[in-house]
């Protein structure tokens, strides 16, 4: 028989920290809690297996899955000695998602389930507050009815606003017990009204209706947007927590509160956190009150007269600080706590990795290895290399002119400039259409996730370092500044009021997330320094990685940039680009238009002194190392007039009439360019073409001096014989240039694999190649027969349809496209063993088709010089798992990286 359902508690707990897959994180944990003795109220876990059959079934459950709950229920009750729908002595419960990897937010819960009223009444005469009992009701029926049975949180917030106004209430906190009664009442009959049948009285139907709930949130639109942003793949289910409830808002000794053990914005080592005297944990992240820091220390950090949990619950603080260094010890990882004191008893709730910044995440990973809590490997995989990008772009000039008009938390550092907007659709519209947006609200909620990821930063007005918008910010790298109180946002009438400014839909903010500022306009940035923690990290992920990190790059600033990150060479210069400046461009057109050899050769020659220089230029600033020139590559029609105006401009510079212009234009049309004439093909055709660049790539690097290597790759090869003629045109323009000049230097000459032919008789190919270098944007174009420029438009469907698990232009479609380089590198290793091996393609900068490369062990990787830092820790990490699958010790693997080296 199947086990469907694993209890945690001190009397029976079924799992432990290694079933992260079945029981999900939040399960996984609280069954290692509990094992150490932990004070982890008692419940249990239905695994995601459960949800993976709820889903296959239909929405129906295993048939022994109810006589399991009932078991694991009844160990429950038994531990705490309350029975389930007891009206004298009731057990209630919450019940909460728990996926493998945390999804802040994304799924649903529900708490206090159990309650009726009969149980209420139990209630109340056991915790002697009347109050509570019916506050615990109204908080069930309000939180049962939004997520389980779908009505609108607006209707119960609205019933809770006119009975305030009605009876002189400033807060919830001023409703009585009889004012609760009354609004319990009102609450039901607002569910009846909605959904056409009363609010379900029986405890059973409440559990197993918010059982199901939370199996369906899996699939809602805010968990289907955060899975795809993530990389969560949708078949590994949630799983769902049932434990028993304990009360943090019984009164002035109780309390609850979610603690990380270290700063999760900067990676600083203190005790970060909050908590809200009499409350439920749901008051905490939602942001309906501004909640209080759990020391001193962060209180005064954030300039807060309100007491910490330090000063105000000075003993049962001392036992949550000393369960963080028991749980960080164990974990050996930041952890994310959620607590709850009920009448001065401390209970943990959850512990699972606390997200953070990658600033922080740098930080933590070097201090843990100095600490000896991980080791350097360890540090190295606790690093998400995407998140890197957070550290390699723009940060506020200190110097910079600020117009300061606010100030709130900050939640996630960084700095972003942008037009307000009051809605997620407007920020994903705006985004898409090239505008850095500020996505302004009062709170942000679930719903708001695709809007969060489109905008450039974040910015609310209520909620605390752990609100949703916080947690969510950071995790994403967007700049965040919450509970910024002085805003008045004014969504209804798009507008924030703020002292004397009023702003507008459409009005510059800009935020700044490591200090809270809200500047009024657009604040002057500066580059990042990048070196203490992350050049630490570095250079332990340079030690380690078996590949080298090269980038795309054909302007001197791209190719200082690249090196200033850690680039080893240029695994693609793109030729064309060099082409598309206003001064050459004229020689180009004229180039193309030549009737004969000899005119093309005259305007080649105005070409060449200008690539010559290019050139030159390009191996000074590598020094020596590595730089792979790609010659012509693109159709001729990109380079050709197409307006009107310019057409007149290139006629008349030309000296060519417009008809003859217009003609030649309708000769070199192209149904389908992408596939035309182009790359090598035009070297066929023009070998003139390839003579004055490769001339060019000889003459600047002899010009340039230094030990220079050359690597000359030609574009689109699909046979053997096309490469060896070009390559034939490359040798004899270097046997030229070398006598000519009286000296000579080594270089190479190979190919782009970028067609599936290319692909399948790369043992061919290989004859006449040093090198392959896969072109792996044409390859996925020329394989899937989808064009990159058009497949946007239907390729998010094909990805949330789970036909493809990622966008295959994005991260290799190893199946496919991967299965084919896979077969071109043993092919072309079966013909020249040291055949050097590369990719230059988009996925050259992707973690996931890095890990890839490593697998079929390619020699280099290539990226644009902005993921540099980001290749090198990605082509760290895939050695290290390569490493861990070998059964190789960190010494063994430290030292087969020196010989790679």
């Amino acid at each position: 028989m199947t086990q469907w359902v694993y209890s945690f508690g001190p009397d029976n707990t079924d799992g432990d920290a290694s079933l992260r897959d079945l029981l999900g994180g939040k399960g996984a944990n609280l069954a290692e809690m509990a094992s150490l003795w932990l004070p982890v109220p008692p419940g249990f876990t239905i695994t995601t297996e459960v949800c993976t059959a709820y889903y296959d079934k239909d929405k129906n459950y295993p048939a022994d899955l109810s006589a399991q709950v009932q078991s694991a229920l009844a160990v429950v009750e038994a531990s705490m000695d309350m029975r389930f729908g007891d009206a004298k002595n009731p057990l209630l419960v919450s019940v909460r998602s728990g996926a493998r990897v945390s999804m802040p937010g994304m799924m649903d819960t529900v708490l206090n389930l159990g309650l009726n009223d009969e149980t209420v009444q139990g209630l109340a005469e056991q915790s002697g507050d009347e109050r509570f009992a019916w506050d615990s009701y109204r908080r069930f029926v309000q939180m049962y009815g939004d997520v389980v049975l779908g009505v609108e949180h607006h209707e119960f917030e609205d019933v809770i606003d006119t009975y305030k106004r009605d009876n002189d209430c400033a807060k919830d906190t001023d409703i009585t017990a009889e004012g609760w009664k009354e609004i319990v009442v009102e609450f039901k009959d607002v569910v009846e009204r909605e959904i056409g049948k009363p609010f379900p009285h029986d405890p059973a139907e409440q559990l197993w209706g918010a059982i199901s709930a939370v199996f369906d949130s899996w699939m809602v639109p805010r968990a289907i947007t955060y899975r795809r942003i993530n990389e969560i793949s949708e078949k590994w289910g949630t799983a769902v927590n049932v434990q028993s409830m304990v009360f943090g808002n019984m009164g002035d000794d109780c309390s609850t509160g979610v603690a990380f053990t270290r700063d999760p914005s900067t990676g600083e080592n203190y005790f970060y956190g909050e908590y809200l005297i009499n409350a439920q944990g749901e008051d905490v992240v939602a942001g309906i009150r501004t909640p209080q820091s759990l020391t001193k220390y962060g209180r005064e950090k954030e300039g807060c007269d309100l007491p910490s949990m330090e000063e105000a619950m000075p003993e049962v603080f001392g036992q949550l600080d000393e369960l963080r260094h028991k749980l960080e010890t164990h974990f050996r990882d930041v952890q994310d706590i959620e607590f709850t004191v009920q009448k001065g008893a401390l209970y943990l709730l959850q512990t699972r990795s606390g997200k953070r910044t990658a600033g922080a995440a740098l930080k933590i990973a070097a201090d843990m290895v100095a600490e000896g809590l991980i080791t350097e490997d360890e540090a190295i995989l606790r690093i998400d290399p995407q998140s890197l990008d957070q550290l390699l772009h723009p940060t506020l000039d200190p110097d910079g002119e600020k117009n300061i008009i606010t100030k709130g938390l900050p939640a996630s550092p960084g700095a972003a400039a942008g037009t307000i907007v009051f809605t997620s659709e407007e920020a994903e519209e705006k985004s898409a259409a090239g505008q850095s947006v500020i996505l302004c609200r009062q709170e942000t909620s679930p719903e708001d996730i695709s809007g969060m990821h489109a905008a450039a930063g974040i910015l609310t007005s209520r909620g605390g370092m752990t609100s949703h918008a916080a947690v969510v910010a950071r995790g994403m790298g967007k700049p965040c500044v919450a509970g910024a109180g002085e805003l008045h946002i004014d969504v209804a009438e798009r507008v924030i009021r703020v002292g004397e400014h009023v702003l507008k839909d459409g009005d510059t903010l800009t935020i700044d997330g490591s200090t809270g500022e809200v500047m009024l306009g657009e604040v002057a940035t500066i580059k990042p320094e990048l070196s203490g923690d992350f050049s630490t990290i570095m250079s332990w992920a340079d030690d380690r990685r078996r590949m080298t990190v090269r980038t795309n790059a054909e302007t001197p600033l791209d190719a200082q940039t690249a090196l200033d990150f850690g680039a080893e060479g240029i695994g693609l210069c793109r030729t064309e680009h060099m082409f598309f400046e206003a001064d050459r461009i004229q020689n180009v057109r004229e180039m193309i238009f030549a009737t004969t050899e000899k005119a093309r050769r005259e305007a080649l020659a105005k070409l060449l002194p200008e690539q010559r220089s290019d050139f030159a230029e390009l191996f000074k600033i590598m020094d020596g190392l590595p730089v792979t020139v790609r010659l012509l590559d693109p159709p001729l029609h990109e380079f050709l007039p197409h307006s009107a105006e310019d057409v007149e401009h290139f006629a008349s510079v030309a000296g060519i009439d417009h008809d003859t212009v217009k003609r030649r234009l309708s000769e070199l049309h192209e149904t389908n360019p992408m596939l035309g004439h182009r790359g090598c093909r035009l070297g066929i055709t023009y070998p003139e073409i390839y003579e004055m660049q490769a001339r060019a790539i000889f003459e600047g690097a002899l010009e340039s001096g230094g030990d220079i290597v050359p690597e000359i790759m030609i574009p689109l090869v699909g046979t053997r014989k096309e490469l060896a003629m070009m390559r034939s045109v490359v040798e004899q323009t270097a046997d030229a240039v070398f006598q000519e000049k009286g000296k000579s230097l080594e270089y190479l000459v190979g190919t782009m694999i970028e067609l599936p032919r290319a692909a399948l008789t790369a043992d061919e190919i290989a004859h006449s190649a040093d090198f392959f270098s896969f072109g792996t944007n044409d390859l996925t174009q020329t394989t899937l027969g989808m064009s990159r420029d058009d497949a946007a438009n239907f390729l998010p469907e094909y990805v949330f349809k789970g036909i493809y698990e990622r966008d295959p232009f994005v991260s290799i479609d190893i199946d496919g496209v991967g299965r084919l380089v896979e077969l071109a590198c043993a092919s072309g290793r079966s013909v020249r063993a040291d055949i050097k091996l590369g990719i230059c393609g988009e996925h050259g900068g992707d973690p996931a088709s890095i890990a890839f490369c490593e697998s079929v062990g390619l020699d280099y990787v290539s990226c644009s010089p902005y993921r540099v830092p980001i290749a090198r820790l990605a082509a760290a990490q895939a050695t290290i798992k390569e490493n861990i699958r070998l059964g190789k010790s960190e010494s063994q693997a430290e030292s087969s990286a020196q010989k790679a080296a």
